[in-house]
């Protein structure tokens, strides 16, 4: 049998907007903060999948993905391993319900952002939130 590289894992985030902010989950398992909702992708799961699954069981909310937003892979990003991250614009409906490795959810706007932000999920938000205001994506870094 062939002996397969060791490559970062693959991860998904979503950036899940609701009721006028976006929602961010409190984290119960280290690295502590707050969080954009996301986990893991599943072997034989593709990443859009992964993204609904995961925003499903730590906010209790149902996600429409509007689009994939980008892709962040800093081998520093995730102080526990090198993780690639495909991030996901989405709209939330339901009752918001912090659930599974989430202690909390809350709806937040750029005004009002939690000063713990764990991962590079504030650069995340700073990339979205200068999106929203002028429609131009990160570039490529």
């Amino acid at each position: 049998m062939r002996s397969l590289p060791i490559t970062p894992l693959l991860t998904v985030d979503i950036i899940i907007q609701f009721q006028n902010g976006i929602v961010l989950i409190e984290r119960k398992n280290p690295p502590p903060g707050w969080a954009l909702p996301g986990g893991f992708v599943d072997v034989g799961e593709s990443v859009e999948t992964a993204a609904i699954r995961e925003a499903k069981e730590e906010t209790s909310l149902d996600v429409g993905l509007i689009e994939q937003f980008h892709v962040y892979s800093d081998p520093d990003r995730d102080p526990r391993f090198h993780t690639a991250s495909v991030v996901f614009i989405g709209e939330g409906s339901g009752t918001l319900k912090g659930a599974d490795d989430a202690r909390k959810a809350a709806v937040f706007t750029v005004n009002d952002l939690p000063a713990t932000i764990a991962f590079d999920h504030g650069k995340i938000l700073k990339d979205y939130f200068a999106y929203t205001a002028t429609g131009i994506k990160p570039g490529m870094e």
